[in-house]
């Protein structure tokens, strides 16, 4: 008997569109911290910690690899919940320097058939000083802490850089990482400062900076070579790692799909990996990698550490699956390890290219 029936709330939630269901549930999350007992049981149930899975990075324990990503908790509201839902750590944002309302609604669709998501959000978000004064109340909370920035909509190309050079300044002492995201497809022209010369740019910038490990999230939808040739170039000037990947725009993976948006879940399982794999044989070992996209299972999470991937990340699965996946990915991910004769899971990362 499973101590939360997600599956019950599912049924409820179902019935409302999906950002309105993203309301309540949110609403939920940020009651939790009010019921302390309630918090510690529910923890107690799904937080897998184990000596197996647990690594150090950035100076800081990650108890197991599975974390949220960005996307779900945009103003940083829902942070102290997140251990008791199972995860290892937690992504916030995406975060811009300015508040804006993002996109029209609707704008958030379930594409129940696949088990997936459509979202044209646009970067929502209250702004980077209102996270600032969410961040400065968690001063003593010890859990990893990831911060996802992106560029305002009003702010043009050739203003880009100056977005993300406030948001680094403002962001540089809180978190555990920042990650730059360029990737998106809901804010106009934002993926094409995904070429090398504005990555160089932003870079050096950064580490100038801070001293924060400092990842760049790419797309799906590059060409294999392509993808390389960026990420080779983050590393080179000063990216502490990457994720891969973002939502994608390829609409031919569902007949039921917008023409608008970024589609996440199982139907970018497979094209995230592949990215992801070809990525991991030329930069394994040589920088952090860290995978996101339609990770269920945990032979989906065992795969993409296989290839490389020190972490990975959730979202879309887990509205379909509930916490109950987060527990079970680790779980599972214990017994692999085990079967494969591993002591930690860091002998496991990158295994296909050993």
């Amino acid at each position: 008997m499973s101590f939360f029936s997600y599956e019950t709330a599912k049924k409820v939630l179902f019935q409302f569109n999906p950002e309105t269901a993203h309301f309540i549930g949110g609403m939920a999350l940020k009651a939790l911290p009010y019921a302390p007992i309630l918090l510690k049981a529910t923890k107690n149930y799904y937080f897998v910690e184990e000596p197996l899975l647990t690594q150090y990075l950035f100076g800081r324990k990650f108890s197991n690899p599975v974390g949220l990503a960005a996307g779900f908790d945009k103003n940083g509201e829902y942070i102290t919940a997140m251990p008791t839902l199972g995860f290892g750590y937690t992504e916030i944002g995406t975060i811009t320097p300015k508040p804006q309302a993002g996109n029209p609604q609707p704008r958030l669709f379930r594409l129940k058939e696949e088990r997936s998501i459509q979202n044209a959000m646009g970067f929502n978000n209250r702004g980077a000083e209102f996270m600032v004064k969410r961040l400065n109340k968690l001063y003593f909370f010890d859990y990893p802490i990831g911060i996802n920035i992106g560029k305002n909509k009003l702010t043009s190309e050739e203003d880009a850089l100056k977005d993300y050079e406030t948001l680094l300044n403002t962001f540089k002492d809180y978190g555990d990482y920042i990650v730059i995201n360029i990737s998106s497809p809901n804010t106009p022209g934002l993926r094409d400062l995904q070429n090398e010369k504005f990555i160089t740019d932003l870079f050096t910038m950064a580490k100038g900076i801070t001293t924060k490990a400092i990842f760049l999230k790419i797309a799906p939808d590059m060409e294999a070579q392509d993808a390389i040739d960026l990420c080779t170039t983050a590393v080179n000037a000063g990216a502490s790692g990457i994720i891969a990947t973002n939502t994608t725009i390829d609409y031919s993976l569902t007949k039921n799909a917008k023409d608008f948006g970024g589609i996440s879940g199982a139907l970018v399982r497979e094209k995230s990996f592949k990215l992801f794999q070809a990525i991991g044989k030329e930069l394994y070992g040589k920088t952090i990698l860290i995978s996101v996209g339609g990770i269920e299972t945990a032979d989906d999470a065992y795969r993409r550490i296989k290839a490389g991937a020190t972490l990975i990340q959730v979202y879309s699965m887990l509205i379909y699956n509930g916490p109950k996946m987060i527990k079970e990915i680790n779980q599972g991910l214990i017994e692999l390890l085990k079967a494969d004769g591993y002591a930690n899971i860091s002998e496991a990362i990158g295994a296909d290219y050993k």
